[in-house]
Formats: C-alpha cells, sequence, structure tokens
C-alpha cells in the first residue's frame, strides 16, 4: 500500500520534471533557431556592404571605360606606362620608410614611459595622443606653414628642406600614425615579466645587454603589429599626400585623379585592386604573427613596474619626450595661430573672419560631421557589439559564427580609397536595390561604420572574452532566454567597453575623408573634406579655422566620453573592486 501510494504520488512530480525538460529544450530550440538568422543576417549584411562591393572593383578592373570586358588589359597598361606605374614604388618607398621612422620614435617614447619613472609620464602619454583628434590632411597644411616655401622655419632659416613630395608625406604620415603606434608599443612593454629581469640580472648581465636579449625578445609581437598598423595607416592614406604630396603620386591619390579628374572607372578600379594587395598581405602578416603570439603574462607571472635608471638616463628620456611633446604642440599652436591671424606669415593680428566659411555655406559642413558622426556611433556600436556577442558567446552554429568574425576583421585591410570607390560602384547603379542610399546621408554613415569595423568589433570581443562564460550557463539554467541575459548581464557589464566603441566610431567619423571622398554630393559636405576643399581653392586660412573647430569638437568629445564612462564605472562596476 505505502509503494503504491508513494508512486502515485511520485506520479506528479515525474510529469512535471517531463513537461519542464520538453519546455527547455523547445525553447532551445527556438532559441538556435533566432541565433541562427542573427548571425545569417549579419553575415548577409557584412556580406552586402564590403563583399559585394569590393567584387564590384575587381570585376571593373577587368573592363573598358564602355564596360566591355579587356580581361588584364587596364593591369598592362597601367604597368607600361612607367610615369603612371611609378605611383606603386612611391607607395611602398613612403610607407616603408614613415613605418621604420614611426616605431622607431613610438619604442623609445613608450620605454620612456612604461619602464622609467621620469616625471610627468601621464601628461606626456596623454599629449602624443593629440594626433589621433585631427584629420589626416590637418598637421600636412600645418607643415605647409612651417616648412612650406614661405613658411616660417624656411623665412626664419632660410632653410628649405622640399617639403612637397616623399618628404613631406613621410613627415606627415609620421605625425598621423605615431599615436596609433604608441598605444600598440605601451600595451606590449606593459606585458612584461619581472622574473626575467630579475634572473638577467642575477647573472651579470649590462642594461644594454637585458634591452637587446629580454626586452626585444618580448615585445616582438608588439613591434610587428605596430610596424603594421604604420604601414598600413601610410599606404592607405589620402588627405596627407593629396596636401604636400605635389607631383609625387602615390596609389591612394592616383584613384582620386583617375576616378575625379579622368573620369576613368575602370583604371580607378585597376588602381585600387593594386593598393589592396600590399595592405591585405600586411594584414595576413599580422594575422599570421598574432597566431603564433604565446600568453606573455601566465598566473605565476610578476608584474614589472617603472624602474628607476641613472640621473642622465632619466633626462635624456624626460628630454626625447619633451621634445617629441614640443613638436606636436608646435603644429597645433601653428593651426591655431593660423586660424586667428589675418595673414600668415605677414600679418599676425588676431581676427575671426577666417571662421566665415562662406564658401563652404556656413557651419553646415560641421553640422553634417556631428550628425553623421553621432549617427555612426550609434549605429555602429549596436551592430559591433551584438555581433561580437553572438560569435563569442553563443555556441551554436560554429561554421556561421566562423564567416561573421572572418568578415568582422577583413575591414582593417581595406584602404578607404577602395572602399570609397566600391560603394560607388554598388550604390550608383540604377539597377541596384540599394540605388536609393546613394547621395544620402546613410551611404556616408555606412562606409564609415564599414571601413572602421575591425578595431571595435575586436574590442567588443576582447570585453566579452573577460566575462564569465558561468553567467550565460547560469541564465539557461533558470530558464531565461539568451537575449535576456544579454541585456540585463553582458551589456551593463561591458558598459566601459561600449562606451570606448562608440567614441571610436564618432572621434574617426568626425575625421575621416579617404572613402567619404568618393560619396558626398553637394550639400552632404563633411569637415574634413571641407579642409581639404577650402585647401584646393586656396583658402588654406579657412581650412586651418575649420580643422582647429574639428580638434575643440574631437577634445570636447573624449572629455564627454571620459567623463561618462567614470559615472559608469562608480555605478554598474562596483563589483570589481571588491
Amino acid at each position: 500500500m505505502n509503494g503504491s501510494a508513494t508512486s502515485v504520488l511520485a506520479a506528479p512530480s515525474v510529469v512535471d520534471s517531463r513537461l519542464s525538460r520538453q519546455r527547455v529544450h523547445q525553447r532551445l530550440g527556438v532559441e538556435g533557431l533566432l541565433i541562427r538568422l542573427l548571425i545569417t543576417l549579419f553575415a548577409v549584411w557584412l556580406g552586402a556592404f564590403l563583399v559585394l562591393p569590393l567584387l564590384q572593383v575587381l570585376l571593373r578592373s577587368l573592363q573598358s571605360k564602355t564596360g566591355e570586358f579587356v580581361g588584364l588589359a587596364n593591369y598592362v597598361a597601367y604597368f607600361a606606362t612607367p610615369a603612371i606605374s611609378r605611383a606603386l614604388g612611391n607607395s611602398l618607398y613612403v610607407s616603408i620608410v614613415s613605418m621604420v621612422v614611426t616605431v622607431g620614435l613610438a619604442l623609445v617614447y613608450a620605454y620612456a614611459l612604461v619602464r622609467t619613472t621620469m616625471p610627468g609620464r601621464g601628461i606626456l602619454r596623454t599629449l602624443a595622443m593629440l594626433p589621433i583628434f585631427a584629420p589626416s590632411l590637418m598637421q600636412a597644411l600645418a607643415f605647409i606653414y612651417i616648412f612650406g616655401n614661405n613658411g616660417i622655419f624656411t623665412r626664419l632659416t632660410g632653410i628649405n628642406i622640399r617639403l612637397y613630395g616623399s618628404t613631406g608625406i613621410i613627415m606627415s604620415e609620421v605625425f598621423y600614425a605615431f599615436p596609433h603606434v604608441l598605444i600598440v608599443l605601451i600595451t606590449a612593454f606593459s606585458l612584461a615579466d619581472a622574473r626575467l629581469y630579475e634572473a638577467a640580472q642575477a647573472l651579470g648581465a649590462s642594461s644594454r645587454r637585458i634591452f637587446f636579449t629580454v626586452t626585444l625578445p618580448s615585445i616582438r609581437y608588439g613591434l610587428i603589429s605596430a610596424a603594421f598598423v604604420a604601414f598600413t595607416l601610410a599606404i592607405t592614406d589620402f588627405g596627407a599626400p593629396k596636401v604636400v604630396g605635389g607631383d609625387y603620386d602615390v596609389l591612394a591619390t592616383d584613384i582620386y585623379n583617375k576616378v575625379i579628374g579622368q573620369q576613368d572607372f575602370g583604371m580607378g578600379a585597376t588602381i585600387s585592386v593594386l593598393l589592396l594587395i600590399p595592405a591585405v598581405l600586411a594584414f595576413i602578416i599580422d594575422r599570421i604573427v598574432q597566431r603564433r603570439q604565446v600568453a606573455q603574462v601566465t598566473a605565476s607571472s610578476t608584474p614589472l613596474g617603472p624602474k628607476r635608471h641613472g640621473r642622465v638616463t632619466q633626462a635624456v628620456f624626460f628630454a626625447y619626450c619633451l621634445l617629441i611633446v614640443g613638436f606636436i604642440l608646435s603644429v597645433y599652436g601653428v593651426v591655431l595661430v593660423g586660424a586667428f591671424a589675418k595673414n600668415w606669415p605677414y600679418d599676425f593680428s588676431f581676427t575671426l573672419k577666417h571662421f566665415d566659411f562662406y564658401s563652404m555655406g556656413g557651419y553646415k559642413v560641421l553640422w553634417n560631421s556631428l550628425q553623421m558622426a553621432t549617427i555612426t556611433a550609434l549605429i555602429g556600436t549596436i551592430l559591433v557589439f551584438c555581433s561580437a556577442y553572438l560569435v563569442e558567446k553563443t555556441k551554436v552554429w560554429a561554421q556561421g559564427r566562423s564567416v561573421v568574425y572572418l568578415l568582422s576583421i577583413m575591414p582593417l585591410a581595406i584602404p578607404g580609397t577602395v572602399l570609397g570607390l566600391a560603394y560607388i560602384f554598388s550604390f550608383n547603379d540604377p539597377r541596384s536595390p540599394i540605388n536609393f542610399l546613394y547621395g544620402t546621408m546613410g551611404i556616408l554613415v555606412l562606409s564609415t561604420i564599414v571601413h572602421y569595423y575591425t578595431v571595435p568589433y575586436l574590442t567588443a570581443t576582447t570585453a566579452l572574452k573577460q566575462i564569465d562564460p558561468e553567467f550565460e550557463a547560469i541564465g539557461a539554467s533558470l530558464d531565461a532566454p539568451f537575449y535576456r541575459t544579454f541585456w540585463r548581464v553582458t551589456v551593463p557589464m561591458a558598459l566601459p567597453a561600449i562606451i570606448s566603441i562608440a567614441m571610436y566610431f564618432f572621434l574617426n567619423a568626425m575625421v575621416t575623408i579617404s572613402a567619404a571622398v568618393f560619396l558626398f554630393v553637394p550639400g552632404k559636405e563633411l569637415a574634413a573634406l571641407a579642409v581639404m576643399l577650402l585647401d584646393d581653392s586656396g583658402e588654406s586660412a579657412q581650412a586651418m579655422a575649420m580643422s582647429s573647430l574639428i580638434i575643440s569638437i574631437g577634445l570636447g568629445a573624449r572629455v564627454v566620453f571620459y567623463l561618462l564612462t567614470r559615472g559608469i564605472e562608480r555605478r554598474s562596476q562596483a563589483w570589481t573592486r571588491r
């Protein structure tokens, strides 16, 4: 009797348990389908706005001006004309020289910031980041004011460095790439293991020997990544060569001249493919190196902090950093003086007439940039973080997630000029279903998001990897759908990273020019483009004034994002300090 009663009483609980498991399986099945659908949508959007436009460029490079298929005839014609094909060698030359100089300068600067106890390291690091807040052509304009044929340095010393050509391009690219390379090397130096240095010192190794046998090997992967960043920024940049290149053609300006100046879209596409080759090769080499990299910091590692060097050594490092920062500040000082001076370099009396921007229709271009940058930051951050979450935190459909990951890191190797030309081919076709976007703010937003997609994506994946997978497991055990865990747990925990992503999109959207130069239409000019157009029309003072406003907005936005991050960390990141 007792056994029968027990079995009767147990029956409902067994049935409830089975029904519960059935509901969980059904929910997981629905969630799996939803995740697959979302992964498919991200793959389709990246394919439609990245892969297909690039295929259009490749196809157009095999066609004549009239659209007839000519095979490799455009490539043969390009290399058969030395005056035209010289741009490829010029691009490689200025990019390699810029890479070597930038990495060399940033290596010493990063070592001084991380490994010494010299005073003012925080402010020196902050000031070194200033070039990030300005368009790449701003420093080229400033260099004309300083080192040009009628520049202040040339007039005072009588020394003409022959700025126009490779010299000016290399100087501008080094200035532009310096903070980007510095960030990579600071990170590399910060991940050192103190035990290696203690062992070397115990064996009686000199400081020089320790540097070459311990320090350099420990940062070799960081050096390679820094070289990749410098080379890619130099070979893909359009702004600086456009301003100070003179008759020294490089691939990026050659594409612009062929498409805008000669309306030769076939040859423009051909040069675009040639520009893609070194950029993609550098990207592949960097990816291979990163895969071979092993962890420098393990659970048993001892962090290596700053070390006090000799008084003379500290003074030399401090003087070196002051020299670099002094040069950066002098360039920005020239921009400000040029914006407010009545007639550089003859009359330095104060004036505000250069801020009228009458030839650009007033401040509309600045409003266009603010509008585009804000929309880019909002939409780009949502797309990047959601796609990174699907790839990193879900365990459904590994093949689909791998495709999205591959497509997400591809934009890092795509030059902006190539992407802009690809969008012309894709959007400016009446037969295209997305033709309605051409000539609107939407195409500028899309191109900017795709162009700068990779770095925010990698930032998001890094932040998500730091969040314990147990949170998703606990959410599943509580019968919570993945999107609820995402919204209530993952997003609050990753808010600092999300804000960093939004800041990255906003700042780059304010200074972008290489893709937008092909896509803007009258009335949709951006502030960075206005700098180029003003300089082309001979209004260099107004170009300086516009540059100063872009810098001010960038710095102001950086302060706002910093305060926002601090406030969020106090409210939502208190758990990290327990």
